[in-house]
């Protein structure tokens, strides 16, 4: 197949390049040409910008096109418009963020999504779900009979520079007191990059169609759970301090991404209270598979020992501050 991907060059984006390579099939590659050029020579690389600059892009035709980097439903709809005739398939990576609320367990595809209270705000920040939502609505309108919306959860392992999922590997293998925290037996939901993005291409091969959630694993992990293979994987000393919701909150401890992974049961965040616990059977049924979590967290390490030192993290609780609060929760 000719294979188009709207960003390829970051993460999701360059697994999925490289899950369509390595299956033998031609791939383009539409990106500013700012983050990682070099990467995947083989595929052919077209440079422009979605907002505004797609002659990249015209004249030419592809089988499937997925669709990595929309968030503006204004841009989504500017490509759509323009690949309509020029692709047979369009996958839309969406966000699992889509949901008005996730009070109850097990919410599946079918769940009621978000709203725009301003159809024309462009603040992803402030909006990201609901823009995603309706980025959605965009791709389905312009081909309804060609489309397939992929709703991933949290997305983890090797190149992803969020630190969402990489502190924790990371902080284990630093060993010492480390952290944790809630309750050891909250459940967590996580897809390794590399499973997501060969799953997608097994997808597009087939020209699914249809809405998927796209996360994992295939059994109920726990916070515990990943904290101890952390440490199994590392061959680390670290000795976990469970830390409850009530003395983070009160120590003003920021959520999901200063301590990632940790969304605590309080009033203001009800709503998110099983963001971590979607339904992902359909998703399974259609072919979605999970390699150990040990693959995952050795591969993370592995990946962060190649970053250049001086970044600073983007997520994860600055060490100075994880040992003020140990300190004072022993006093």
């Amino acid at each position: 197949m000719r294979i188009l991907i709207l960003g390829g060059t970051v993460f999701l984006g360059y697994h999925l390049v490289a899950a369509a390579l390595a299956k033998g099939h031609e791939v383009s590659i539409f990106t500013r040409g700012v983050s990682h050029s070099t990467v995947h020579p083989e595929a052919e690389h077209l440079i422009g910008n979605r907002d505004g600059d797609l002659g990249a892009l015209r004249g030419k035709k592809w089988d499937a096109v997925i669709d990595t980097s929309g968030y503006i439903p204004r841009i989504v709809r500017d490509s759509v418009t323009l690949l309509r005739d020029a692709v047979d398939h369009y996958t839309f990576v969406s966000s699992i963020s889509v949901y008005d609320h996730f009070l109850d367990p097990g919410k599946d595809e079918t769940a009621s999504l978000a709203q725009l209270s301003d159809p024309l705000t462009e603040n992803i920040a402030e909006s990201y779900g609901a823009l995603k939502a309706a980025c959605e609505q965009v791709v389905i309108e312009g081909m309804p009979e060609q489309s397939l919306i992929i709703r991933p959860g949290l997305i983890v392992g090797p190149r992803d520079t969020s630190d969402r999922f990489t502190y924790w590997p990371v902080r284990v293998k630093e060993g010492g007191q480390v952290l944790a925290p809630g309750k050891p037996s909250k459940p967590i939901q996580i897809i390794d990059v590399r499973d997501l993005a060969e799953w997608i291409v097994q997808l597009v091969e087939i020209k699914q169609t249809g809405t998927y959630h796209a996360t994992g694993p295939d059994y109920t992990l726990t916070m515990e759970q990943l904290l101890t293979s952390c440490k199994q994987v590392s061959e680390s000393n670290a000795e976990f301090i469970w830390v409850d919701d009530a003395y983070l909150v009160e120590n003003e401890v920021g959520a999901w991404i200063e301590l990632p992974l940790w969304i605590p049961a309080t009033q203001e965040n009800a709503g998110m209270a099983y963001f971590q616990q979607v339904n992902v059977s359909k998703a399974i049924a259609a072919g979605l598979k999970f390699r150990p979590l040990d693959e995952t967290i050795q591969a993370t390490i592995d990946w962060h020992l190649t970053r250049d030192p001086s970044i600073e993290p983007r997520a994860g609780l600055n060490r100075e501050k994880e040992r003020k609060l140990l300190e004072q929760l022993r006093r």
